[in-house]
């Protein structure tokens, strides 16, 4: 990139700026030591990085650890993660937090502050020869630098002690700020807007335009000797401008690919080897700029990849070892659709790493995607990602029966597009409603049962809510389990789930699989479409009557109904059996499918912006329409009385569907929920309260207060959302919210107050909506409202976002030191548009 002379003056003021293709502050040299570079909000049940870490240090009875709190405010996270590796096993006496700071913490009566002439001192010198390894929280990476060099630049010695025991085998470990530090080129602040639009700095200046950071490039520790290190990576959309920095300061980008490191994950560096793997829950993505081209704001020939846990690194070769229990998926792609661009909060798979495995990698229909980055006036960049020879993909399962996606070597070019917006009130004068008959409603009477009710994609070790759904039983570890199979193609999903409740104490002799069926299963000798008539046999209605529970695995939902409705659409002996069991105290339970089918109106298929602007449609061609296309609607088995339940809702994006079908046929004295993956809502009839459990949120729509104008198809006023979390619940009865009360209010005390760009793609910051709706809208006190866009082939919607009165926001911590937010009544706008690109 240039920099005109202005700019150049005063960057080079700042002492450690590395301007674009300066060398390393570290020679490259062979080192024993390793490094664990955790890519921020590491939990404390992440036991994978802090065993890594130990053991890297010398295990539980050798590990002497030394913690540097410098870029922290307080000390609370350097005392947290010194409590961690103490409940991990390693003496506390043996974990030192070194006084090594240039700044007071605002939790202690220290002056920590006169800490930084600590970095000369010979006796901190001995304190860090002595350790085996050195861990540096996160806060702020520019804290690290500037205590650890001199007002010149040069090493303290504190940091050549680090760096002496580093060579001779300690290992050095860090989370985000503590990550940032690892390479020579540091990324200090900014955002991928500002990294795509070439805005580095090397001081802390105001962005002209709010909506988006120019790129601070520090000199970092250098630890990390293969290339450029970020961090928070897939939760802030960070390939912008890890990108856009690789382009521009990576002097040997042959050699050497920049790494963005997700939250909760790691990569383990072994410089002996010179080889790296990923650890634990997310992923790495690898950024190769050595054939990319930059010219007049245009990226070209980027190559990327999306690493996941198990896989490894070549440092020397730049290649890659995928985890040996992925299938390729390049010639037997799984998917057939068309997917529709990312632009916003309702597109499918709206996150970068899922996007490009299920709508392009291991989908056959299509060679390129393309996702946008724009400020609020339309200008920006236009994001394609296109398969080559060298693409590929490998697929298996995690963590129980959870996609997990590896992907090598997409092409990825940036080109700037300006794109404007205009109310079109006749955009979707075309828009079907639905034909669907809403089912009359049978008064049941008293329910004594309860329902858990999984978002799809349950991971075996979801521990609270396969506790949850046995506890619910009565009976617990004694208790009689039902599984059916229908929706699925195959046994194994019902297997596994068997499988995963004899973990969790079950008896095998008391799960049974039930032999409901309208269809032939892969992989068995039976032809299982002989079981549709055990709908109406008395020996399965008899088998049933004796359960604590049934559980519907996931698949395709009609599958379910088919083999419980009689084709007269009356219930079935079978289906009477489950009513019966349910009203007497039996928990009913399922996840995708069999969440789908819990509620009256049972929403079959369709995608998120195609049944918000195109409406309904009265056929259905499979399991193609669960990835798009307008809704269908069938009726559901009926077992949740209090409103309409949608599922997969972040993954794949659902607010549009569940709103357009809860305006069309839900009881607007009713709510409606999303269920996202790996999370459950338990549902106490007698109680008529639901409650949260899992790892993700429930997004609960209430349009009792909506506006419409039958002119206008797709608009809509006054939707009120909420956003709910573990923990959280809803009085079915009043419709009241209650949240955990280990969270606090940020009404009136908001963390940020910055402004929003919008909601544009895969590499918007804090993508899915209720991480947008917590970070970027209700815990900001800059903004009273945000938008998104979401659009195909020139039309679609803007989505206002709105603070009011009533809005209130909640914030705690999980799992260590993990944001975990709460939103209530926050007001969507939904308003038809037509998309000019200038």
């Amino acid at each position: 990139m240039i920099i005109n002379t202005a700019i150049t003056a005063f960057l080079l003021a700042s002492v450690c700026y590395l301007p674009p293709g300066k060398a390393s502050a570290h020679p490259k040299e062979e080192i024993k030591g390793s490094l664990v570079i955790a890519g921020g909000s590491l939990g404390s049940s992440n036991k994978d990085i802090y065993e890594s870490f130990i053991k890297l240090a010398g295990g539980v009875k050798k590990a002497k650890i030394g913690i540097v709190p410098a870029a922290s405010g307080s000390l609370k996270s350097s005392k947290e993660f010194r409590a961690d590796l103490v409940k991990y096993g390693v003496k506390e006496a043996d974990i030192k937090i070194l006084p090594i700071s240039n700044h007071n913490f605002s939790d202690t009566d220290l002056d920590e502050k006169s800490w930084k002439n600590n970095v000369h001192s010979k006796a901190v010198v001995r304190q860090i020869e002595d350790l085996s390894a050195i861990w540096f929280v996160g806060g702020d990476q520019l804290r690290i630098t500037d205590t650890l060099y001199d007002a010149k630049g040069k090493s303290t010695l504190a940091l050549e002690a680090i760096w002496n025991v580093y060579r001779k085998g300690a290992v050095i470990g860090g989370t985000s700020a503590g990550a940032a530090i690892m390479s020579d080129v540091m990324i200090a602040g900014g955002d991928s807007l500002g990294g795509l639009k070439g805005k580095f700095t090397g001081k802390s200046e105001s962005a002209k335009n709010k909506e988006y950071e120019p790129v601070r490039i520090e000199k970092g520790l250098g630890f990390f000797q293969y290339g450029i290190i970020d961090q928070h990576f897939d939760e802030r959309g960070r390939l912008g401008r890890l990108v856009a920095t690789a382009v521009n300061y990576e002097k040997q980008k042959k050699k050497y690919n920049a790494y963005g490191i997700d939250e909760d994950t790691a990569l383990i560096v072994n410089n002996q080897e010179k080889t790296a793997e990923i650890a634990s829950r997310g992923g790495v993505t690898v950024v190769d700029s050595s054939k990319a081209k930059e010219h007049k704001g245009k990226i070209n020939n980027v190559s990327i990849s999306l690493l996941s846990p198990g896989d490894k690194i070549d440092l020397k070769t730049k290649s890659f070892t995928i985890h040996s229990k992925k299938d390729a998926t390049k010639g037997n792609e799984y998917h057939q659709f068309k997917p529709l661009e990312a632009t916003g909060v309702l597109t499918s798979y709206g996150k970068l790493k899922p996007y490009l495995s299920y709508s392009l990698v291991d989908n056959s229909s299509t060679d390129s995607v393309k996702s946008y980055l724009y400020d609020s006036r339309g200008s920006g960049f236009s994001l394609t990602f296109s398969k080559t020879k060298q693409t590929n993909g490998f697929w298996g399962y995690q963590d129980g029966q959870k996609d997990d996606y590896s992907i090598t070597n997409v092409k990825m070019d940036v080109a700037p597009v300006s794109l404007q917006f205009k109310t079109d009130k006749q955009a979707f004068k075309h828009y079907q409603e639905s034909n669907f008959a809403l089912p009359k409603r049978t008064e049941r009477g008293t329910i004594k049962g309860n329902l858990l009710i999984a978002g799809g994609a349950l991971g075996l070790s979801n521990e609270d809510v396969y506790k949850k759904f046995i506890e619910l039983t009565k009976a617990g570890t004694d208790a009689k389990v039902g599984i059916i199979s229908a929706a699925s193609g195959s046994l194994s999903s019902s297997n596994a789930f068997k499988s995963d409740l004899l973990k969790y104490g079950l008896k095998e002799e008391n799960i049974k699989i039930l032999p409901i069926s309208t269809h032939d299963f892969k992989g068995t000798l039976e032809d299982e479409s002989s079981w549709k008539e055990n709908r109406n046999r008395d020996g399965v209605a008899a088998e049933i009557k004796n359960l604590d529970a049934i559980w519907f695995v996931g698949g395709d939902q009609t599958y379910i109904t088919e083999a419980l409705f009689n084709p007269d659409q009356t219930e079935s002996k079978a289906l009477k059996a489950i009513w019966d069991v349910y009203k007497k105290g039996a928990v009913l339970g399922g996840t995708s499918a069999g969440a789908a089918i819990m509620s009256d109106v049972m929403l079959a298929g369709g995608g998120s912006l195609e049944t918000l602007t195109k409406g309904f449609t009265d056929t259905y061609n499979g399991m193609e329409q669960q990835e798009g296309g307008p809704g269908y609607l069938e009726r559901g088995l009926g077992f949740f009385q209090y409103g309409l339940i949608d599922q997969h809702f972040d993954n794949k994006a659902r607010l549009g569907r569940l709103i357009a079908t809860a305006h069309e046929k839900g009881d607007r004295n009713q709510l409606s929920y999303g269920i996202d993956e790996d999370t459950a809502i338990v549902v106490n009839n007698l109680k008529q309260k639901l409650e949260v459990v899992g790892r993700g949120g429930v997004t609960v729509i209430d349009l009792s207060k909506v506006n419409t104008d039958p002119k206008i198809k797709s608009g809509y006023k006054n939707i009120l959302l909420s956003t709910i979390a573990p923990g959280d619940s809803v009085d079915l009865r009043t419709k009241g919210i209650h949240i955990s009360p280990h969270k606090v209010r940020t009404k009136g005390s908001e963390y940020g107050d910055f402004e929003v760009a919008p909601h544009s793609g895969v590499l918007t910051e804090h993508g899915t909506l209720s991480k947008f709706l917590s970070y970027q809208l209700v815990d900001n006190s800059g903004e009273k409202e945000v938008k998104a866009y979401s659009f195909d082939k020139g039309k679609g919607v803007e989505l206002t976002f709105r603070k009011t009165k009533k809005t209130d926001g909640f914030w705690g911590y999980k799992d260590g030191s993990k944001d975990d937010y709460s939103v209530v009544n926050a007001v969507l706008d939904i308003t038809p548009i037509a998309v000019k690109n200038e």
